[in-house]
Formats: structure tokens, C-alpha cells, sequence
């Protein structure tokens, strides 16, 4: 019943206008960050002692617009899913895709470096736009039937999902075919299933995985940002691609994921209210 009722919906708000579909996530936004509250007290004190440069007033202003802008993204990706996905290419533009070419002409696959930065969920389909197959490693919703329904959303020709969990092998297949597969770094990884890193200055549990996949196949690395732009446009930015790590030597792991880490933190220090800094991204703590 729960699938059905949540179907109907879904179905009802991609009949409204997008700038409809973007003022109700700018009032959900809303409702979680100044009125429910979500994580705003763990949000605040991440980005202040990360970005300890910012005045209170700033850090509450960044914020604030950051959970508008998670709210206008949750909104906004419904919407394009339940559209033809010709309707979400349309609305992205790409810029720097001479660097995945280049990354793709040694035909050992790209391993792609990105974060929850931006509306991420609709940047897959403009990577596919440009003819390229794509696996993308993600993790399932607690939740059955809003699982089901979003991955269902999200399928499309050229992309495929894959569990976090036991995904190395499937990536490591579409890498052979020299096809692209996406990965997320910007999680916390529970004791014992990441390597510490520096990450604004303090140490963050990371997965090595993405180094470890990069050592493996020997594919290159290239980062990929989606950035917001006016009239309900985006912008995908390819950066130029980082050379895998020398071998799978813990202090190879450890050095590569840092450089990834970094470049993460680069984007974020850019344009801060983009990232979702209500993550509890160092959780896991070093032992003492």
C-alpha cells in the first residue's frame, strides 16, 4: 500500500512545473533546517571548526542554504527521474569532457571521484549523455518500498547500480570494457573498514576503496562536480585526471585516498553550502 500511495505521488509532482517542484523543496529545506531542526547543532560544528575562518553569522547563513539547497535537490531529482531522462540532460551543461576523452583513450576504464556535493543524483545521467556506460556504486534506503521506487527511478539505458557491499568484482568487469564507474568518497567508514585521513584538518575514517580499485585496474581517476546554475540549470565540471596509485601497498592506499580527500575539500572550500555538512563525517574517531 506504502508503494502504491508513494507511486501516486511521485506521479502527481512530476505533472507540476519545475519551478514549482524547486519552491517545494526551498519550504522542506526550510522545515528541516529551521523548524525540525535535522542535525543543524552537528552541521554547525562541523563547518566551524572546518572552516574556523567563517564569523557565527556566516557559518548560520551557509547552513541555512544548505538545507535549502537539499531540499530543492531531493525535490528537483524526483522530478527529472520520473521524466524522461532526456529532460535532465537537457538541464545540465558539461565542461572539461576533453578530460574524460583523454582518460578513456587507455582503455583501462575511469574511475570516477566524486562527493555529495551539489544535486550528485542527476550527474550520472549527464555522464551518460555523452555515450559513455556507467556503473555507480550506492547504497540501499532502509526503507523497502522508497528503496525499491527510487532505484526503479533511477535505472536508465548505460547506467547501472551496484551495492556498496561486494562491488568490487562488478566494478572491476566494467573497468575491463573500459567503461566508467562512480564513486562517492565523502562517507564515514565505520572502525576497521576505512584509513584515516585528513579532512579539514582532522582526521576521517575513509573507504580505501576507490584507491584500491584505481591500483588494481590501473584506471585513471578523474573528479567530476555538479554545480548549480541559474534557470534551473546545472553545469557537470570534469577535472583532469589523477594518475592511479603506484601499487596496493597500504601506504600507496593511504597516500592516494588522502589526494582524493584533498580534492574533495577544494570543491567543498569553494562553494561550502553545496556540500552536506550534516553528515557526521568524522564519527569514527582514532583511538587514543
Amino acid at each position: 500500500m506504502l508503494k502504491g500511495l508513494l507511486k501516486g505521488l511521485l506521479k502527481l509532482l512530476s505533472c507540476l512545473p519545475i519551478s514549482v517542484v524547486r519552491g517545494l523543496g526551498r519550504v522542506l529545506g526550510f522545515i528541516f533546517g529551521s523548524i525540525i531542526r535535522h542535525h543543524r547543532a552537528d552541521a554547525m560544528h562541523a563547518l566551524q571548526r572546518s572552516l574556523p575562518e567563517k564569523t557565527p553569522a556566516e557559518c548560520r547563513g551557509i547552513i541555512s542554504r544548505m538545507y535549502t539547497w537539499q531540499g530543492i535537490y531531493l525535490m528537483e531529482s524526483i522530478w527529472y527521474f520520473m521524466k524522461d531522462r532526456s529532460v535532465a540532460i537537457a538541464a545540465v551543461d558539461v565542461e572539461g569532457k576533453e578530460n574524460l576523452e583523454d582518460a578513456l583513450k587507455q582503455e583501462r576504464g575511469v574511475v570516477v571521484l566524486t562527493a555529495h556535493f551539489g544535486n550528485f543524483d542527476i550527474a550520472p545521467l549527464a555522464t551518460v549523455a555523452l555515450g559513455h556506460k556507467l556503473t555507480v556504486i550506492t547504497k540501499d534506503i532502509k526503507n523497502q518500498a522508497i528503496n525499491d521506487i527510487w532505484m526503479d527511478a533511477r535505472a536508465t539505458e548505460g547506467l547501472t547500480l551496484v551495492p556498496a557491499r561486494n562491488s568490487i568484482r562488478d566494478c572491476l568487469r566494467a573497468l575491463r570494457r573500459n567503461e566508467i564507474v562512480g564513486f562517492i568518497l565523502d562517507q564515514n567508514m565505520k572502525r576497521g573498514e576505512g584509513v584515516f585521513v585528513d579532512y579539514f584538518g582532522h582526521s576521517a575514517s575513509t573507504t580505501p576503496g576507490l584507491a584500491f580499485m584505481a591500483a588494481q585496474s590501473k584506471a585513471p581517476v578523474v573528479p567530476m562536480f555538479i554545480y548549480p546554475r541559474d534557470q534551473n540549470r546545472h553545469v557537470l565540471r570534469i577535472l583532469p585526471p589523477i594518475d592511479p596509485p603506484a601499487d596496493r601497498k597500504p601506504e600507496s592506499i593511504v597516500k592516494a585516498t588522502q589526494a582524493y580527500t584533498k580534492v574533495i575539500e577544494d570543491v567543498v572550500r569553494e562553494d561550502p553550502e553545496q556540500w552536506i555538512w550534516m553528515h557526521r563525517r568524522w564519527r569514527t574517531q582514532l583511538k587514543k
